[in-house]
């Protein structure tokens, strides 16, 4: 009782003697602190384990280990998450993205620490997936912990979510503009001028740290680059159009593939064909094991021939197009084993798989232009089509383009990279109009946009617009006892249920009534089922707002009955009531 008593004073202090916004900016440079030190720790355990099972792996030979460290990764991963953490913590920003939409920006306490050794044995063990997605959930959880601890309202403990994504990234990729557009692009935060300044001091506090952590040297080193040359457009554009047809695949392909293991109901069924696809595609492509960010500086620094070490494809000559089939077929099955990783019960996120699969893209499409006499620099392409990549699959061409820039320290090749992400975000929206991230919220009406009225709608619950205190009436009613009911009730709208199952009939509307109701000869004469009239729709408890609006739109009601599953009557929803409740919420969150 002290303890509380302490807590609620000290809330109290605070909101005395620190301002509000100045307590924001401390807060988010708290958050970017223990955002680089979790991404820190995520990846010391991920290159500590790794070391640990394959550095005694010899690069000329084919490892049958990689038959069983990728599905004991997994086995555990499973383990740990079904009896220890008890809770969903795969695919992380999906994750963030329902909570903004749906819970009011609170994540879970355990979600700060839980997706760190989850992530970090399923990828240290092989699964083909990245850690960023675990690190951004990790982060945007110590965001809204921290707000909810110090009892801050919903719109700054969604800025605080923000916060710690943007740390999250800065710390992981050492790349603070990235992290803030990150932010602002994929988790779908409407942010001011005044609202970016908190999500950049943790971007950049987090990076800064990372630095201190890691020391100064880019994630993928790259020193060699040719400048950007007008002659290489076309190219570019066809890059830019092939990475969005392979971003296309990327997103159907996983999507397919979840599918299938979401209708496995029994988890060890999961957990033995993740876990066989797995390792089968590892031990026949080694670069699909873990990130694959050894490939990716392999093929940005001119050794590509490595990435054929430990393969059955190592002794089939130094044909360019060995090596190019061979990096085709990684692209097509590294789906298969990223959606089987996390399918199966690992935890990862698809980050590294974008940037893997799109160096290989950006450096395939070079390679097969060189071989046809075209001068390309690979090293160039293979950079753009991680950016390209990225942009389809996230549906974020700005994070792609200051990703990549930042992690490369190639800040001369913008042009490339802005054309090829362009072009592959303008391809892959012709098919599809959300990312990966969001299309299973969307589909659900969960999601929160950048279009206001939409984003405020999708905040908006139906369970809090019934009204129930309307007197209900059944079919077999006399209009006499119709009459004593209106004598009795406020409202001029009586909901006529079957009294067996509950279900809603018709209704009976005063107007409607109301030259007969003062005749009492006629009270026995007439029930109410010859009184009532038929509703023009009804509304599912769980129906998102958007589709309520819709169907208040097309019917012309302003007072529409709401039913649960089995449709039984719950009450009325009053569109009137939404329009109030609409007006408030954008006040509040347009309020500086």
């Amino acid at each position: 009782m002290e303890n509380r008593s302490w807590y609620i004073k000290m809330i109290a202090w605070r909101e005395l003697h620190i301002k509000e916004r100045n307590f924001i900016l401390m807060l988010s440079f708290v958050v970017g602190i223990f955002a680089a030190t979790a991404a820190f720790l995520l990846k010391s355990a991920i290159h500590i384990i790794q070391h640990f099972l394959t550095e005694s792996f010899s690069r000329y030979s084919v490892n049958y280990w990689y038959l069983v460290f990728p599905a004991v990764g997994i086995l555990i991963t499973s383990l740990y998450v079904r009896y220890i953490v008890k809770d969903n913590i795969s695919h992380g920003v999906t994750r963030i993205l329902y909570a903004i939409s749906q819970r009011k920006s609170i994540l879970k306490l355990h979600n700060t620490w839980t997706s760190i050794v989850g992530s970090s044995i399923t990828i240290g063990f092989g699964g083909s997936v990245g850690a960023e997605a675990p690190i951004v959930l990790t982060g945007a959880a110590i965001g809204s912990n921290l707000g909810n601890l110090f009892k801050l309202d919903q719109k700054t403990l969604m800025l605080l979510v923000g916060c710690g994504a943007a740390g999250a990234i800065g710390g992981i990729f050492k790349a603070p503009i990235a992290g803030l557009v990150f932010t602002l692009e994929v988790l779908m935060l409407d942010m001011t001028l005044t609202a970016i300044v908190p999500l950049l001091i943790s971007s950049v506090t987090a990076t800064s740290l990372s630095y201190f952590f890691s020391g100064s040297e880019f994630m993928f080193e790259f020193g060699k680059y040719e400048p950007f040359a007008i002659s290489r457009i076309p190219y570019l554009i066809l890059l830019g159009i092939i990475c969005g047809l392979v971003s296309l695949y990327f997103t159907r392909g996983m999507n397919k593939i979840e599918g299938v293991f979401r209708r496995l109901k029994n988890p060890y069924s999961k957990l033995a064909l993740g876990g066989s696809v797995l390792s089968l595609l590892i031990f026949i492509f080694p670069p699909l094991y873990g990130e694959g960010y050894d490939t990716i500086v392999a093929l940005l620094n001119g050794h590509s021939a490595t990435t054929l070490d430990r393969t059955f494809f190592l002794g089939m000559g130094n044909s360019p197009w060995v090596l190019i089939t061979y990096l085709v077929l990684i692209i097509a099955f590294k789906i298969f084993a990223s959606a089987s990783t996390t399918s199966a019960g690992g935890v990862g996120g698809i980050f590294a798989p974008s940037l893997f699969i799109g160096c290989l893209t950006g450096f395939v499409v070079a390679k097969v232009l060189n071989v046809f006499g075209i001068h390309i620099p690979i090293e160039n392409f293979a950079l753009a089509g991680m950016s390209g990549l990225m942009s389809g699959v996230m549906h974020a061409p700005l994070t792609g383009i200051f990703l990549i820039a930042e992690l490369t320290g190639g800040y001369n090749l913008f042009m490339t990279l802005m054309i090829v992400s362009t072009v592959s975000y303008l391809t892959i929206i012709l098919f599809e109009p959300h990312s990966l991230y969001a299309m299973r919220l969307a589909q659900k009406g969960e999601l929160l946009t950048h279009h206001k009225d939409k984003a405020i709608l999708t905040m908006l619950k139906m369970e809090n617009f019934i009204e129930t205190d309307f007197i209900v009436l059944h079919p077999d009613m006399t209009l006499g006892e119709l009459v004593k009911n209106i004598s009795q009730s406020k409202r001029n709208i009586f909901p006529v249920l079957n009294p067996k199952t509950n279900v809603i009939v018709g209704v009976v509307l005063v107007d409607e009534v109301r030259n007969i109701m003062f005749r009492p000869d006629l009270y026995n004469r007439f029930h109410v089922r010859k009184l009532m009239t038929s509703i023009p729709a009804t509304l599912n408890v769980s129906m998102p707002m958007e589709k309520v609006m819709d169907i208040f739109e097309g019917t012309g009601s302003w007072y529409l009955p709401v039913v649960d599953d089995n449709k039984v009557y719950l009450g009325f929803c009053s569109k009137s009531k939404i329009f109030n409740s609409y007006r408030h919420v954008l006040v509040h969150f347009s309020d500086e």
